[in-house]
């Protein structure tokens, strides 16, 4: 019997679901590209998703105003919305629900890229085995974006990768090595845990290993009232083949998850009494395997001493976080098995970051882009993932649109790359946002204060600047042109509280979209909602009969980008923000009646 095939046509292909890959698929569907996307597991989000449970952390986490937007933002708010106790089987369904009902993309879950057809230098077709359906899926694409997080479309296709850590003298790296070798960082298995009011006990598998002092468990950090504990330490594979060698890795580290478990139970007082443990992963979460080669090799001096690339199209703030390849096994009272560097400022992510040097229709965004091993130790974390997944789903976009590389997209039409990315709230270090021709050319007032910054081309708080404009409900924000304009629509976008310091009730102010440890105090605990975020609003256009008519209202905005289409010929467009007691529903606020917003302009 013959399995079932399925060809798609296509612009764009995205292998790989993660946060990278379910923001270029969205990126690309969103500029107008139709997409397939193909990822080997039932539920997206990769290291996020409910079967790894790593959180997304960021430049944000780690600097402040650094929180990254675009489309990350539209999804940890949603998250914060609608999955208040941070669910997991919640979460996963806003993964899916953000990629399976956008239109322009078909997806294909539990679908494995085997296998990759070539033209000459470019990728002609990938081709996957849907284990649901035992059927065979060929995607042939003008572009591929690989997000598989290993590089899947590397030995397939050819592509130049790397794989280990660089020699010090290569990139005049500091924490480079006397000599290059193949090691990498290892992988992870979360455990998660909950206090409950009565005794529970624990019975470790007979296979698990057993840790009867701190010591025989290298001495790691195990406070089960840890703020965001999740112990990564639970780490191995770095001195193995991190893709060849997982099943086997995976196996050490479940023998190392339940006894690290069972040391906490029943080997001295670590106030575990009342503890159960809830799950463990049975899939690691991994930092590091092949990287591609790009025409441009990011390094430690870079993201140390930020360059202002002119083909900037993300950025980075997580420290020089480089776990050393002995994982588990290094002691923690030596310093651990991590080598950290804050770092004081963003770097920027060039373009040439992010495209083969060699293949020349291929794409990557994740921990698979265009870095030296230390290098990649800062953009491998998810934040930085979701603003590479975005950029290259973006660029791909924009070469589909013009039916050329992504090398020559790069090179003719990075400004309209980069003009998206900022349009769809994409902060770009050291570049504004252009403001729309039709707003420049109008008299922009308001009933209250300065609103001068909302066309200043900067959408967030930096460098010791606001940018913001402060107003008051029911006091408008008017454009008058001298004329009858046709005004297609407007974009808004509103403070979100970036930094999280006004979200009730998270115990650690980060984006988290779970966590693993809850301690008593913190098993009702729900999650917030930025309360300073405009909820309710009008936006009204002047008639040449001189009747002002609404043409946009809601009282339940929940995000911080809004753009709608309006279509009015008017000689003036406002912006009302709205008092949630005037609304009709009459529903409370997030929580603030003041106004901040950081632009809001018509075009």
């Amino acid at each position: 019997m013959k399995l079932s095939e399925i060809p798609h046509q296509t612009q764009i292909c995205v292998v790989g679901g993660g946060i990278g890959g379910m923001f270029a698929a969205i990126a690309a569907a969103r500029s107008g590209a139709k997409v397939v996307l193909m990822h080997d597991r039932p539920v997206l989000g990769g290291n996020a998703s409910s079967e790894i449970r790593m959180w997304i952390s960021g430049a944000g986490t780690r600097v402040r105003n650094l929180q990254e937007t675009g489309l990350l933002e539209e999804l940890l708010l949603e998250n914060m919305y609608r999955n208040p106790k941070r669910n997991y089987s919640v979460w996963d369904s806003i993964l899916y629900e953000k990629v399976r009902f956008e239109p322009n993309i078909d997806l294909l879950l539990n679908c494995t890229c085997c296998k990759a057809e070539m033209d000459g230098s470019r990728i002609r077709s990938v081709t996957g085995f849907q284990l649901t359906t035992y059927t065979w899926h060929t995607v042939t694409a003008d572009i591929f974006i690989d997000c598989s997080g290993d590089s899947i479309l590397a030995p397939l296709s050819g592509a130049e990768f790397r794989v280990g850590r660089e020699s010090r003298e290569e990139f005049c790296e500091e924490f480079g090595l006397e000599q290059a070798d193949k090691n990498t960082m290892g992988m992870s298995l979360l455990i998660q845990a909950r206090e409950t009011d009565h005794p529970v006990s624990y019975t470790p598998p007979p296979w698990a290993y057993r840790f009867k002092t701190d010591q025989e468990m290298n001495n790691k950090p195990h406070d089960l009232y840890a703020v965001n504990t999740n112990f990564y330490w639970i780490e191995l594979g770095g001195l193995q083949d991190s893709i060849a060698d997982t099943e086997t890795v995976r196996d050490e580290l479940l023998k190392i998850a339940f006894g690290v478990w069972d040391h906490i139970k029943n080997w001295g007082d670590h106030g575990a009494e009342n503890w159960e443990l809830e799950w463990v992963g049975f899939l690691p979460g991994k930092r590091e395997s092949r990287r591609y080669v790009g025409d441009y090799i990011l390094s430690q001096r870079d993201v140390e001493h930020p360059s202002a690339f002119d083909d900037t199209v993300a950025y980075g703030g997580w420290q020089i976080d480089n776990h050393l390849p002995g994982g588990f096994f290094m002691n923690a009272q030596d310093g651990g098995h991590l080598q950290k560097r804050r770092l004081s400022e963003p770097y920027s992510i060039p373009y040439r970051c992010l495209y083969s040097v060699n293949v020349d229709n291929l794409m990557f965004a994740g921990r698979n882009i265009s870095c030296t091993h230390i290098g990649i130790s800062t953009t491998r974390v998810m934040g930085t993932v979701a603003v590479l997944g975005q950029a290259a789903g973006t660029g791909a976009a924009v070469a589909a649109a013009h039916g050329v590389s992504p090398r020559q997209a790069g090179r003719d039409y990075i400004r309209e790359i980069q003009a998206a990315l900022m349009e769809d709230d994409c902060f770009l270090p050291h570049f504004r946002r252009e403001i729309s021709p039709l707003a420049k050319a109008a008299r922009l007032s308001c009933d209250y204060g300065d609103c001068s910054n909302l066309i200043n081309g900067i959408d967030r708080r930096i460098w010791g600047m606001d940018n913001g404009y402060f107003g008051k409900t029911n006091m408008a924000i008017t454009y008058t042109f001298q004329k009858p304009e046709q005004i297609a629509g407007f974009r808004l976008v509103a403070d979100s509280d970036l930094d999280r310091e006004f979200v009730e009730g998270n115990p650690d102010g980060l984006n988290t979209s779970s966590v693993l440890f809850y301690p008593a105090s913190h098993n009702n605990t729900t999650f917030g909602f930025p309360g300073c975020l405009l909820k309710s609003f009008r936006v009204e256009a002047l008639g040449e009969d001189g009747t002002w008519r609404t043409v946009y209202e809601t009282d339940s905005n929940r995000q911080r980008l809004i753009r709608r289409r309006i279509d009015q010929t008017a000689l003036a467009v406002r912006l009302i923000p709205l008092s949630t007691y005037q609304s009709e529903k009459k529903q409370e606020d997030y929580g603030s009646s003041s106004v901040h917003l950081f632009a809001f302009e018509v075009f």
